[in-house]
């Protein structure tokens, strides 16, 4: 690693809001040498609560994530906020700017906001998000909030970042909970009906209630139910000893709790922060965060991966002239594209061969 980013790292390290500036804009452009800076903020990592806030367009994800900040910081806590924006049709950046939504923490240096592109990745988060989710807990912070653009059921993208999600469901007829059912709502840990003072919003507690009572909402997903999560997640669960649950209750597995919030005015934000804290003991008390971590390190690398492979093939369908060439032969007929992938990755497999072979050898 450069000089210039081990001064970096060490500046992020000791508390300076504009290092951590710095390297996520470093994360997020992709710029020379980012990969070494977020290898070295592996070994500080851990120590932050992640929660995942999305929900559909309207549901007032801005103003709750803004007062949750507000409260947070009443505690004595610090947080870092990651806004995933509509991507510019013109730049690729965000539209939106990091400090528009969030009124209630301006000037307060220990609420970190910073708004990302969502870069046309499915449901709003793009690769870097995760990054610069290490990036903050590196730093320091207690809680890293990651608030979606609302995109649909393809917001079930954010449960590979967040130790918890929370789905923000608007009051009004049951066709909004219909919608959601489709997808998001499986991936809730927890549920807040917001804007509970306007009408309807009893009627979608009571929906919301039901869907999970039924296991056709997050009662079968989020962290509870497994619906996004391997069998190891599951097996976690089962394997939970209700003798070390607080309450010595049987336990069941996770039931998503439903919060009511009125955001603009603060109300309950503080049960919403209960509910939250009662979620991530669970995850601690039932091995899920150990389980849900190695699972999350597992989908990195394999990613990692997936990205150097194809940005090698790239390197070497360049080298034999671009992909137009390879069309244009197989357009007339003289070759065919499963041909063409063999012929690409042959070098790339007599490689790894050699490799296994040469391993082979030394243990002997």
């Amino acid at each position: 690693m450069s000089s210039d980013h081990e001064s970096l790292l060490e500046d992020l390290l000791a508390g300076e809001h504009r290092a951590l500036a710095r390297v996520i804009s470093k994360i997020e452009n992709r710029s020379p040498g980012y990969r070494d800076l977020v290898s070295e903020l592996y070994a500080h990592t851990g120590e932050a609560d992640v929660i995942g806030i999305t929900g559909s367009p309207g549901a007032g994800k801005s103003t709750l994530v803004d007062k949750l900040a507000e409260t947070y910081r009443e505690r004595g806590e610090t947080v870092g906020i990651i806004a995933i924006d509509p991507s510019s049709p013109f730049t690729g950046g965000a539209v939106l700017g990091d400090r528009i939504r969030m009124g209630s923490t301006v000037g307060d240096m220990d609420v970190f906001v910073r708004s990302m592109s969502a870069r046309g990745t499915l449901g709003g988060l793009s690769t870097a998000t995760a990054d610069a989710v290490k990036a903050m807990d590196a730093f320091g912070k207690d809680k890293v909030i990651i608030e979606t653009v609302g995109a649909g059921q393809n917001e079930i993208d954010i449960v590979r970042t967040a130790d918890t999600v929370t789905v923000l469901v608007p009051p009004g007829s049951g066709d909004a909970v219909q919608t959601l059912k489709a997808g998001i709502l499986e991936i809730a840990d927890v549920f807040v009906v917001n804007k509970a003072d306007r009408d309807g919003a009893d009627r979608t507690v009571r929906e919301l209630r039901d869907m999970i009572q039924l296991g056709e909402g997050g009662g079968t997903g989020g962290a509870g139910g497994g619906g996004h999560h391997s069998q190891e997640v599951i097996d976690a669960h089962d394997d939970w000893d209700p003798e070390d649950d607080e309450d010595g209750d049987e336990d069941e597995g996770w039931t998503p709790p439903i919060v009511e919030t009125v955001a603009t005015k603060g109300e309950g934000v503080e049960a919403f922060i209960d509910a939250l804290e009662d979620h991530q003991r669970y995850l601690v008390d039932s091995g899920t965060r150990a389980v849900m971590t190695r699972q999350r390190y597992a989908e990195e690398i394999r990613t990692l991966l997936r990205e150097d492979v194809h940005a090698m093939l790239e390197d070497r369908l360049a080298a034999a002239g671009g992909v137009d060439e390879l069309v244009e032969a197989v357009r007339k007929g003289e070759t065919d594209p499963y041909t063409i992938a063999a012929d690409v990755l042959a070098p790339v497999e007599e490689c790894v061969d050699e490799l296994e072979l040469e391993d082979s050898v030394s243990e002997e």
